[in-house]
């Protein structure tokens, strides 16, 4: 989740990134952990961009350049909701990595259902280095089975 991400995410790489992206969780909390943590290693938050592509809308991405405006650059990505406009429930296809080298990869999300994981030890080593809590019973990473 954010608070890893945010602990190894130190002056260099708030430095030599030109901003970050959104990916789960609550957008507004986000972006304002974000300009915080900017903040919080003296880099001016008008110099970065927040990317948001999360499951936008065109009125909440409105309401995301209204509370960010003129604090950072900004940036959306406006996909499913802009271009499917039949009426119909947008497929949720996304291809995840979950091997690389014949090592497992996780994704540990903000948003508990985007968890990812085919090796549950893995995982709890990952959860145990990032103290990341373990999620609810009703809420556990996608194991995908070999």
């Amino acid at each position: 989740g954010m608070s890893a991400f945010l602990r190894d995410f130190d002056l260099l790489f708030c430095k030599l990134f030109d901003g970050s992206r959104h990916d789960s969780g609550d957008p507004f909390q986000w972006g304002e952990r974000m300009l915080a943590h900017y903040v919080a290693n003296r880099v001016d938050p008008k110099t970065k961009t927040l990317i948001f592509s999360d499951g936008l809308t065109v009125p909440r991405t409105i309401e995301l350049y209204q509370q960010f405006r003129g604090r950072c650059q900004l940036a959306f990505g406006i996909g499913t909701n802009l271009t499917n406009d039949l009426g119909y429930e947008p497929l949720q296809i996304v291809i995840k990595m979950i091997r690389c080298n014949d090592q497992p990869v996780a994704k540990l999300s903000d948003t508990p259902s985007k968890n990812m994981c085919e090796d549950e030890k893995y995982l709890a080593y990952l959860r145990q280095v990032f103290e990341i809590a373990t999620p609810p019973a009703a809420a556990p990473a996608v194991v995908i089975p070999r």
